[in-house]
């Protein structure tokens, strides 16, 4: 009797140890299941706040080419915009109305297609160039990651690698725009007073780059640019004199190149001088010529050509650190976030064959990351 008692007590015993091994298994599943559960569920919450959290995208320069046709310098462009790996630019170019930019026209991916569809036909002198800019900058607004706006010509090379050249332009809030009073040339017409009073008008190169703001108020401009269309008109070279009507002192025409003025006048007449730099980036040489030449061909910019091009000539255009403005008296220290930087990101005119020249020679940098001479 006693044997059955002990025995049954044993069976009692191992029975209840199984059933705490069980349950005890079974807790284990459920804190197990839910932890996984819990796990799961963090993470699909917190991949749902990644995608949709705001994505941090970079400021762009918008990069605008004005240009006849095909653009020439497209490999050595594509060299330099290789540099950006952060989609940092956009490219906008304005050619004759119904050329196309594809595989054909470039060798380069960066510009195919990056044509203005609703271009008009470019006439030097004419006010045509400064309605090609208004209308590269009303397409570039239309990104608004754009936050500045470089414009270039089709003989433009780049004497940087895009992150220098990047770094340099959206270290400052102010535009670039070369801009001086205009007293020696007697371009001003005094038919635009009082819209354009004599006090507001300025000179300097149209390769300017502009904030947006400023490119927004270019765009909206329609007081000034009529008055340009209007009275602002290149004086006629002799050879066209006989088609139209010519007065006997021909020295009191008004010769009037509307790109180099328009932008540097509206800036100043809407009071924004104090937010430009009043200096371009785009280096250009001018041929030195006679009185009597410049008065038969008019002013014209040097045309570097594949002789010209060496390390030498680009080394001597960064080298150039201040800018002097006789008509002002004002001598202008090219600085960047404060301290003393070369003038000029850009250079022209270049040829094809000098272009790619230099590039071959590896004189512009354009593979490197870093600068080793600033």
């Amino acid at each position: 009797m006693g044997l059955k008692l002990i025995r049954r007590s044993n069976s009692q015993k191992s029975q209840h140890r199984w059933k705490i091994k069980v349950f005890a298994m079974m807790l284990f599943v459920f804190f197990f299941g839910t932890l996984v559960l819990m796990e799961t569920q963090y993470n699909r919450i917190r991949m749902l706040a990644l995608l949709s959290a705001p994505q941090v995208q970079n400021p762009k320069i918008a990069f605008l080419f004005i240009a006849r046709n095909r653009l020439p310098l497209d490999i050595v462009w594509d060299a330099f915009f290789q540099g950006d790996k952060e989609n940092k630019f956009s490219i906008l170019v304005h050619s004759r109305p119904g050329f196309l930019l594809n595989k054909v026209t470039t060798r380069s991916a960066y510009f195919l297609n990056r044509q203005m569809n609703d271009s008009i036909q470019v006439d030097w002198g004419e006010a045509t160039m400064i309605q090609a800019e208004r209308i590269l900058l009303q397409h570039a607004l239309m990104d608004p990651l754009n936050e500045r706006f470089v414009f270039l010509s089709d003989s433009c090379i780049p004497l940087y690698n895009f992150s220098y050249t990047y770094d340099y332009i959206m270290s400052t809030p102010n535009s670039f725009v070369d801009s001086f009073a205009d007293t020696k040339e007697g371009r001003y017409n005094p038919k635009m007073d009082p819209i354009i009073p004599v006090q507001s008008w300025r000179k300097g190169s149209q390769w300017a780059v502009l904030n947006r703001k400023h490119a927004d108020i270019v765009v909206k401009d329609e007081i000034l640019f009529p008055m340009f269309q209007l009275h602002c008109k290149k004086k006629p070279l002799p050879e066209f004199w006989r088609d139209q009507y010519v007065p006997p002192d021909t020295s009191k025409i008004h010769n009037c190149i509307p790109d180099e003025h328009y932008v540097q006048t509206l800036l100043a007449h809407e009071g924004l001088e104090g937010e430009i730099t009043r200096r371009t980036l785009t280096h250009t040489a001018w041929l030195i010529l006679s009185s009597k030449e410049r008065e038969r061909k008019g002013w014209h910019p040097v045309t570097y050509k594949l002789a010209d091009a060496t390390p030498m000539l680009i080394q001597s255009i960064k080298d150039i650190d201040n800018i002097n403005y006789e008509t002002e008296h004002r001598r202008e220290w090219c600085t960047n976030k404060e301290k003393p930087a070369p003038c000029f990101l850009f250079a022209r005119k270049f040829t094809r064959p000098a272009a790619l020249r230099l590039l071959n020679m590896s004189a512009l940098g354009l593979y490197h990351e870093e600068i080793s001479n600033v």
